[in-house]
């Protein structure tokens, strides 16, 4: 039986690659009101929403820094719990922006079609997905720093650096923002988060040095983790909170700020290419 193979022609892809590196028009201004009305409806469901976000990484704290850490009291010299509670910081601001860009983002553009309403507006496709950045990064700002509150009551924080802990929160936060938001634009079915979530953030949870260090596994693993997004938010949140190594803090943040960078317009550019025809 005869099969046909269907070529892309080269002009596609080039279209495809002017889309998804022109640089946007964005206003911030425009984009605080797609932020002010995702707060709006933020302050009526947060007692519903802040249950996956925040109990996990909390109750791996429990389960892991007093459960584990009471046969593993110590590593690297420290308490097992001061140990992770930094790395679950990260894991909270990540967890916080990811569910945002992630399922919300794609119910309100694929189901309540609220994205096709707002471009009927003054509001660009850029001014969306700039404001559901924005308020991501705000959610996980939210958990990131509750989370390390409520921690440090258990004692897990020892450095004075502690205080730009939610700086490294924010930049973690919009980081994710940036690399969930560009995912939710290009997949065609929400079915597809399940790739995103097993095969991407899962991994990342387990293999970043939140629960044990890297340095005695394989040296190519250490090599693929140094590019893994969590690691370094891991590492620039030991430095901050426990180990007041600002220098390692400040190289893994700059890691951050230059993904980051590289990633921010791209969500905005796949959301055009997607939506506006």
């Amino acid at each position: 039986m005869a099969r046909t193979i269907t070529a892309i022609h080269p002009s596609t892809s080039r279209s495809f690659v002017r889309d998804v590196v022109r640089l946007p028009d964005v206003r911030l201004s425009s984009a605080w009101h797609v932020w002010q009305r995702d707060a709006a409806i933020y302050k009526r469901t947060y007692k519903l929403n802040i249950v996956p976000n925040f109990f996990e990484p909390f109750l791996y704290l429990l389960a892991m820094g007093l459960g584990l850490g009471a046969y593993l009291s110590r590593i690297r010299g420290v308490k097992y719990i001061d140990f992770i509670a930094p790395g679950l910081v990260a894991v909270a601001a990540m967890y916080g922006a990811s569910f945002e860009v992630t399922f919300n983002c794609f119910v309100k553009m694929q189901f309540g079609k609220i994205y096709d309403a707002v471009m009927s507006t003054p509001l660009t496709i850029e001014d969306i997905g700039l404001g559901e950045m924005l308020w991501s990064t705000t959610r996980s700002l939210i958990y990131g720093t509750v989370f390390l509150g409520i921690a440090s009551t258990f004692g897990v924080v020892h450095s004075w650096w502690a205080i730009l802990a939610p700086l490294g929160v924010g930049l973690t936060g919009l980081m994710f923002s940036a690399i969930g938001l560009s995912f939710t634009a290009v997949i065609p079915l929400i079915d597809f988060f399940t790739y995103y979530w097993t095969m991407f953030i899962t991994p990342m949870f387990l293999f970043s040095g939140i629960f044990f260090p890297l340095d005695r596994l394989p040296h190519a693993v250490q090599v693929v983790a140094w590019f893994v997004p969590l690691h370094q938010s891991v590492n620039m949140m030991r430095g901050l909170i426990l180990t007041g190594d600002i220098g390692a803090a400040a190289g893994a943040a700059l890691w951050i700020v230059v993904l980051t960078s590289a990633l921010f317009f791209l969500p905005m550019n796949l959301l055009r290419r997607r939506l506006v025809k």
